[in-house]
């Protein structure tokens, strides 16, 4: 199992820098996180963000391949139907040359009605429509279509899909389950069957929403902040455009479904011991491949930021090594 980072290069008021100062700060903790042993680099998509999100994942891990050797690179996920299935694989099969063969595809069918719109697609069918682009991907990446090919082959795709039913398709298409619920083995690993691939080929990865610190109660008053942004944001992105207001989350509904100290729902900041039994906990005995944290919630403070991942890099990483 590879230990990484989960990236979404978001640039919210009122900590906003200038564009290039971000993309460079991002670039050189991907830099870090390789030179610290980290296994993987994963990069997600939004569009029409207020606080800019990233909307290109695969044209900014062009820039991550040029300037790394081993990491792994991966989308996480990239929303395949609002493109055409031959701009994907060629620019897929483009970083991946560029990096000797380093990238993970990670696709997902997304959620956003603005972002539907944007690109003049239809939300309501976009299960159908990323079915459709994941197997037409795979046909342009593995048959050498593409110019110039990709330097895996088969090049492994990924699905974001959550639900019973999303890990059945997933499974029906032999694809990667980007998703770390214990739940959904038996229905993802049910339709590979389906499928007519070898359930023993399940291989599952995904996020933790953890971040490690030396003192956990005090790092999560600082990061709260931001991770209300956060959680907001998406909660705005959910319903944008369809009259329905978004839930507002505040800090004092939070916090008083606090699970321990320094952990709310949808955030635990941990201590390296408490983040590598709770890794642990939701990989073993699973076929998980890559198990993936926050580089940064929401433009949390750099120093927050610079810590997390250096324990994450010097003393959770090689724990679960060990």
């Amino acid at each position: 199992m590879k230990v990484g980072l989960f990236f979404d290069l978001r640039n919210p008021e009122p900590w906003a820098r200038p564009w290039p100062d971000v993309f460079a700060r991002n670039l050189e903790l991907v830099e870090r996180a390789e030179e610290g042993g980290l296994g993987s680099v994963w990069f997600t998509e939004h569009h029409l963000f207020a606080d800019g999100y990233l909307p290109q994942p695969l044209t900014f891990l062009a820039a991550v391949a040029a300037r790394t050797r081993r990491i792994t690179l991966g989308t996480g996920v990239l929303l395949a139907a609002l493109r055409p299935a031959p701009l994907v694989a060629e620019e897929a099969a483009l970083v991946d040359q560029l990096s000797g063969g380093r990238l993970q595809l990670g696709i997902g069918a997304g959620y956003s009605p603005r972002e539907f719109e944007l690109y003049g697609k239809d939300l309501s069918k976009r299960y159908g429509l990323t079915d459709a682009a994941v197997a037409e991907i795979r046909r342009l990446l593995d048959e050498g279509v593409v110019t110039p090919p990709a330097a895996q082959r088969p090049f492994p795709i990924w699905l974001g899909y959550q639900g019973p039913q999303g890990a059945r398709r997933a499974g029906r298409l032999g694809v990667g389950l980007l998703s770390l619920d214990r739940r959904l083995l038996e229905p993802y690993r049910e339709g590979l069957e389906e499928g007519g691939h070898d359930p023993a080929t399940a291989r599952t990865g995904g996020m933790l929403d953890i971040v490690v610190a030396d003192d956990p109660e005090a790092t999560l008053a600082r990061i709260l902040p931001h991770y209300l942004h956060q959680a907001n944001t998406y909660a705005e992105c959910a319903v944008a455009g369809t009259g329905t207001e978004p839930r507002v989350l505040t800090a004092e509904k939070l916090l008083s479904r606090s699970t321990a100290p320094g952990q709310v729902p949808g955030l635990r900041v941990m201590t390296p011991d408490d983040a590598v039994a709770a890794i642990r906990d939701a990989t073993d005995g699973a076929p998980v491949e890559h198990a993936y944290l926050w580089a940064s919630v929401a433009g949390m403070p750099g120093d927050v930021v610079d810590r997390h991942v250096e324990l994450l890099c010097t003393a959770v990483a090689p724990a679960l090594a060990d």
